[in-house]
């Protein structure tokens, strides 16, 4: 009886000590929004040959990001061969980018000229869909991109 006794202590103290101190802490360091696991590094678009009111040849280089926002440098040619280089920041909702950049465009024989773009990206598995408006030296730009992961 004894025996049976201390089997039943000894099952019980097992059980309980199996079911207390149980705990689980999780730790999240970058965003989880769809497709963004980390928007930090190069990424470009393919398209090499603008339009009339286009840009093409998009590149941005993500340097920071947080769990709400990213930026980086930009760089980009429009038509005329207007190249276009700044810095670019967006806020992060969801799988979306709200952005805005702003720079400097060159083009062979003229004055420098600032530039603005703005949009709202939409971040894909390994690509983010840009469209993008604006103006420049050479008048409004607008049109779509989409920029890969390198």
């Amino acid at each position: 009886m004894k025996n049976v006794f201390l089997a039943i202590v000894v099952a019980t103290a097992v059980v309980a000590a199996g079911c207390t101190s149980l705990e689980h802490k999780s730790s999240l360091t970058e965003p989880s929004a769809a497709g963004n696991n980390s928007l930090l590094g190069n990424w470009t678009s393919s398209t090499l040959i603008p339009t009339p009111s286009t840009c093409t040849d998009f590149k941005w280089n993500a340097t920071e990001q947080t769990a709400t926002t990213a930026k980086g440098s930009f760089s980009a040619t429009c038509a005329g061969d207007l190249r276009v280089a700044g810095t670019a920041s967006g806020t992060l909702t969801g799988s979306t980018v709200d952005w805005g950049a702003n720079g400097t465009a060159t083009i062979l024989n003229q004055p420098a000229c600032a530039i603005t773009l703005t949009g709202t990206a939409e971040l894909g598995a390994n690509s983010i869909r840009v469209p993008y408006s604006g103006s420049t030296c050479l008048g409004p730009v607008s049109g779509v991109e989409i920029l890969n992961k390198k």
